[in-house]
């Protein structure tokens, strides 16, 4: 959880720097100073999701010596974006492999089970073979499985025009509750309500656990909880499987 966060920081904080290494750079960190360029001092909590969301990022603008220093956020060019993009795609491909789940072992043919989604759409990967399924188990009060989500959207876009992938997010909470969270934090992975039937059929033991079936119906690879370069491994098993 904090992992991501952490990785996310430092990319901002060092990527703009002026590559000096003789002075040591002031922390974006909860103690910095964060405004907007009209001079507004943004809450560590806002500032954060907004790095975060990969389109912003803050430059120093005052080092204050002895007390937090100050740093200027601002929304990023889409080339910018595109160089933060590729260097953090480099930082987190040198990263360890995240954990296997224990649920799951790579290379075992996945248990398939006939299932339905919110919108009433209905799935038998057993009859409907040939695909790369991707499945997402969490719950609405699980917090690394809400942090994730921008992510897991950014995921399900960039693979969109694929018929070939398919994106499940078992829940374990209710249609109505989930129709409510929802409105207010879209998840753009096919979801399955009332999934404690498949979490318990699998052995799921903690949240949020990955996994990603091959075309020939076997397990490529599983991650159980949220490591800073989780996704980053879901969208690299895709990949090789396509």
């Amino acid at each position: 959880m904090k992992k991501t966060s952490l990785l996310i920081i430092l990319l901002f904080s060092f990527y703009f720097s002026n590559g000096q290494t003789a002075v040591k750079q002031p922390k974006l960190d909860e103690n910095a100073v964060v405004k907007d360029e009209n001079g507004s001092v943004y809450p560590y909590a806002i500032w954060k999701k907004l790095l975060e969301t990969g389109q912003y990022s803050a430059k120093l603008v005052a080092r204050n010596d002895g007390v937090a220093p100050e740093f200027q956020l601002y929304r990023m060019t889409a080339e910018q974006m595109e160089v933060y993009r590729k260097r953090r795609a480099e930082m987190l491909a040198k990263l360890p492999q995240p954990r296997s789940s224990e649920a799951f072992t790579d290379g075992q043919k996945f248990k398939f089970e006939k299932m339905k989604d919110l919108s009433g759409n209905k799935y038998d990967f057993k009859t409907d073979t040939g695909k790369v399924v991707v499945f997402n188990f969490w719950f609405i009060n699980c917090p690394p499985c809400k942090k994730e989500i921008p992510e897991l959207n950014d995921l399900v876009e960039k693979y969109k025009e694929n018929p070939n992938v398919k994106f499940i997010a078992i829940a374990l909470d209710d249609s109505y509750s989930l129709k409510n969270f929802l409105k207010l934090s879209p998840f753009n992975y096919n979801i399955v309500p009332d999934g404690r039937y498949f979490s318990d059929k699998y052995d799921i033991k903690g949240y949020p656990t990955h996994v990603v079936v091959g075309k020939d119906g076997t397990v490529k690879f599983s991650t159980m909880g949220l490591a800073s370069n989780t996704v980053y491994w879901v969208d690299k098993v895709i990949k090789e499987q396509l």
